[in-house]
């Protein structure tokens, strides 16, 4: 390698009770697309958020093209050629894509002339977007085609992306390769942070792999296998999930028959016509680009939004108007996508989120008085069951990395024993270990006979864990196909819309 662009010495930062990165070293080249992989909790956002200017190391030292680096802000970042495309969307709905373009920017050009720069980095990067379209009105693909598009108008030297295709179509992520691709041999260096080792393979020409906070290895992801990185991240071979023999009964459990919902807002997705049966031990995938009604329709599963058109029923007796409790009751769970501050309160610590749902199912509370004490040894058998990283029950949801926030959510609602769970989203933002976990679990519950809908953009693991497969696109759903000979390339245009339209209108007349 030349001379490095970025070169990283030592750096370490802790937090009450957890060392999140410990004397990290490295280094990366320009025009190099280096990926940073490691478990939950493994320091890949600490890390980042210190080369950005949002945490101050401990200890350790930066250069950046030679000189002495250790911004106080993200605005010195940028400033010194560092961008970073975040896991999470920084939009304001009500503004428009130029608008929010020109809050990140410090000095921004007239609105005119921004939007011709816009248009002008689109082409060049064949990220479409329109600078005058409302961010509200956008799918989540395309706000992440925002997101990279701010970045790239700052011309920087260092990119900086976290889980970037997580909410794009197969398609979308090509074309995201390809301008990668074209920015580093532009001399544009990249820190790529992904749990989808395939992506790691096909993009990256080096891997630091992090693991307690420490660089563990360093590897060419081009010659070497995802279970060799696996290994190297979890410290021993990834195991895959099991799918054992189980048996279907010929009656469904959940049956939703022409399900219609309006917009709640401008900004949200309707549901047209919905229709599709579950049975015990059988897993119905659901896949969808996000902003197409996932959202919806888990509200209106769960019974967060009453189902003023069509029925819902489970267990054959109608629950379309019944709320998220009854439901609870009778056995239909559910996990939402968005884990802070929808699954879990972000200023409650874990016991009190693993209140906040199992205290019925789990019974904690007693003559109406919460049972703290029960609901301690409920968090703690998730915490230690879904190896989820903290210092303890009593810390807050939001000091949780995302990918331990949600292996406790999701740990929280299986261990419930629903007879249903619907499910959105299962394994996002976890590392590969965990994820294995997770659709094993969810495979262990389908074999005691629960009914399972899982909503997730992951095409592999629909493929992996699903019985049936149906597309949910501009909120309506397309008929069932069995799992088994469906291709990633056929999953991928039956998200898009662009195939199977007989199929898109059959389901909504065909519930099986």
């Amino acid at each position: 390698m030349s001379s490095p662009l970025l070169e990283i010495n030592g750096l370490s930062k802790s937090y009450p009770g957890v060392l999140a990165c410990d004397g990290i070293t490295l280094a990366t080249g320009p025009g190099e697309i280096h990926a940073i992989l490691g478990e939950n909790g493994a320091g890949k956002s600490t890390l980042v958020k210190m080369i950005y200017g949002l945490v101050r190391p401990d200890r350790g030292s930066m250069t950046l093209k030679g000189r002495a680096f250790a911004p106080s802000e993200p605005r010195e970042a940028r400033n010194s050629g560092v961008a970073m495309v975040f896991q999470h969307f920084l939009l304001f709905d009500a503004l428009t894509v130029a608008e929010n373009i020109a809050l990140g920017m410090d000095d921004p050009p007239p609105p005119k002339q921004l939007s011709s720069r816009i248009r002008e980095k689109c082409e060049q990067t064949n990220l479409p977007v329109n600078p005058d379209s409302q961010a509200g009105n956008l799918a989540a693909g395309e706000r992440q085609r925002v997101e990279i598009v701010r970045c790239l108008l700052q011309n920087p030297s260092l990119v900086i992306m976290d889980e970037p295709t997580s909410v794009l179509t197969p398609g979308e992520a090509d074309d995201l390769f390809a301008t990668l691709r074209s920015l580093a041999a532009d001399g544009v260096s990249i820190l790529y942070i992904s749990h989808k080792l395939r992506e790691i393979q096909a993009l990256c020409e080096r891997a630091t792999i992090l693991r307690g906070g420490k660089v563990v290895a360093t590897c060419d992801p081009r010659k070497t296998s995802a279970g060799g990185m696996a290994k190297m991240m979890v410290g021993d071979s990834l195991a895959q999930p099991r799918r054992s023999a189980r048996p279907v009964r010929s009656d469904a459990i959940l049956q939703v028959r022409d399900l219609s919902l309006p917009r709640t807002s401008a900004f949200g997705a309707r549901l047209e016509r919905i229709s599709f049966s579950v049975r015990p031990g059988e897993i119905l995938g659901i896949g969808g680009v996000s902003g197409n009604g996932q959202s919806e329709l888990l509200a209106a599963l769960s019974g967060e939004r009453p189902s003023p058109k069509g029925t819902i029923t489970f267990q054959g007796r109608d629950i379309s108007r019944s709320g998220p409790e009854e439901r609870r009751g009778a056995g239909l769970l559910s996990a939402p996508e968005e884990r802070l501050g929808h699954a879990a309160s972000p200023s409650m610590d874990l016991v009190e989120n693993a209140l906040l749902t199992g205290h019925g199912r789990m019974r904690l509370k007693k003559s109406g008085f919460i049972d703290w004490s029960a609901s301690r040894v409920f968090a703690a058998t998730i915490v230690e069951d879904y190896d989820v990283r903290t210092p303890g029950v009593d810390s807050a949801a939001s000091s949780l990395s995302g990918g331990n926030l949600q292996k406790f959510v999701i740990g929280r609602e299986i261990l419930q024993k629903p007879k249903s769970i619907v499910v959105d989203q299962p394994t996002w933002g976890v590392d590969a270990s965990a994820a294995v976990s997770v659709r094993q679990a969810l495979l262990n519950l389908a074999e005691a006979g629960c009914a399972l809908v899982v909503i997730s953009q992951d095409l592999d693991e629909l493929i992996e864990i699903s019985d049936k497969f149906c597309a949910l696109n501009g909120g309506r759903l397309s008929a069932p196909l069995p799992i088994e000979g469906l291709t990633r390339e056929k999953l991928g245009l039956m998200l898009g819309g662009g195939q199977y339209s007989s199929e898109l209108q059959e389901g909504a007349d065909d519930p099986t």
